[in-house]
């Protein structure tokens, strides 16, 4: 058996962003190539990895997700394992997704089930969104699982504890890039310059309407600006503002309203202020919906564990690419206890890696379950 810990803490070191995950592959890759080759196979996409064990039958496929990057921040944990990487770090737990994923396979590889087996080691969640190409590819066509699934970290739930529900559980998102170009000048002649810091205040409380004025009650969706750019001095009027953000709701319907009303926004702010306006709504999720049955297996299995304490969660406006794979293939994500003081995307998350036995004897039981049958 490997060590797990060690594993984690192997990987914790080494975040990579998304579709740079070279040295990440890499060390997955070491650790594979230490098995029989009449056990396991795989095949690589980008600086993804797709693992399949053979059944002892075949007659269906179990896939199971893993994602593998990092994120542009700067770790402040002050672990003797802390990234290495300026400025990356694996923040949202990536690093024990990868080696959850590994334990099942050390398990699976030794205790052969009559279902193949399917691990997809998935790059680019964070972004630019590694999910729904990695579906389209060649080699998962060829291996493409009969049903999927997937876990995510939890800092919130503690060491012990499986939180799901059926349906709905995270957002559709979107990334939004606003682009306002008008004319520079000097702070002492407003008069002969288009100041772009007003065109952008303007739009920013605009933009805090949408969800107050223009969303149903009784819908859900948060728009935030989470970053303005503009101007080089104090006393240089500036002649182009960029504003980022990112939008989240819990219908497609609503996503699209919610994008026309940015767009009607973004031309009225080049209109009235007589600048250039341009809008980019980048990567964009799809929204990640557990399929009923599939999730009612999983409770009643997880229901016998006595190592697992098992909640019921709520819809969360968390986007997560993993959706993509879930509208095409039946299959579940939930949340596993990882007990943090600091939450996820945080330059302190710190997870007890006691949850990684957690996951790993949760899902063993599991598949073992559902691969008998």
């Amino acid at each position: 058996m490997i060590d797990l810990v060690s594993v984690r803490r192997d990987l914790h070191r080494i975040p990579e962003l998304g579709f740079q995950e070279y040295k990440t592959q890499e060390y997955l890759l070491r650790h594979l190539s230490r098995y029989p080759k009449d056990r396991i196979e795989w095949k690589t996409w980008r600086t993804g990895i797709l693992v399949r064990i053979p059944g002892t039958a075949g007659n269906r496929t179990i896939g199971y997700r893993a994602d593998m990057d990092g994120l542009p921040i700067r770790e402040e944990t002050g672990l003797p394992f802390a990234s290495v990487h300026e400025g990356r770090m694996h923040a949202c737990g990536h690093d024990i997704h990868m080696t959850v994923a590994l334990g099942l396979i050390d398990h699976f590889v030794r205790h052969p089930i009559p279902d193949h087996l399917l691990f997809v080691f998935q790059p680019a969640e964070e972004g630019p969104g590694g999910a729904e190409p990695m579906l389209k590819s060649e080699p998962f066509r060829k291996w493409r699982p009969d049903c999927i699934f997937a876990l995510h970290i939890a800092p919130e739930y503690p060491v012990g504890t499986v939180a799901v529900k059926k349906g709905l559980l995270f957002a559709n998102t979107s990334e939004v890039f606003i682009d306002l170009i008008g004319k520079g000048g000097h702070a002492a002649y407003p008069h002969l310059a288009n100041d772009m810091v007003v065109a952008a205040a303007h739009l920013v409380g605009q933009i805090q309407t949408i969800v107050s004025r223009n969303t149903d009650p009784l819908e859900s969706a948060v728009v935030t600006i989470g970053k303005l750019t503009a101007g080089t001095a104090q006393n240089v009027i500036a002649e182009s503002a960029r504003l980022e953000g990112t939008i989240r709701t819990l219908s497609p319907e609503t996503m699209e309203r919610t994008k026309d009303r940015i767009r009607q926004l973004v031309r009225g702010i080049g209109e009235s202020f007589r600048c250039e306006a341009k809008i980019d709504f980048g990567a964009a999720y799809y929204q990640v919906v557990n399929d009923e049955r599939w999730t009612e297996t999983f409770i009643r299995v997880v229901q016998e564990l006595p190592f697992v304490r098992l909640e019921e969660c709520r819809a969360a406006m968390t986007g997560e690419d993993f959706g993509f794979m879930l509208k095409e293939i039946p299959g579940f994500m939930f949340w596993l206890g990882a007990e943090s003081a600091f939450g996820l995307h945080h330059s302190r998350l710190d997870p007890k890696e006691a949850c990684i036995e957690v996951a790993v004897k949760t899902m063993t039981a599991f598949i073992e379950k559902i691969g008998r049958e």
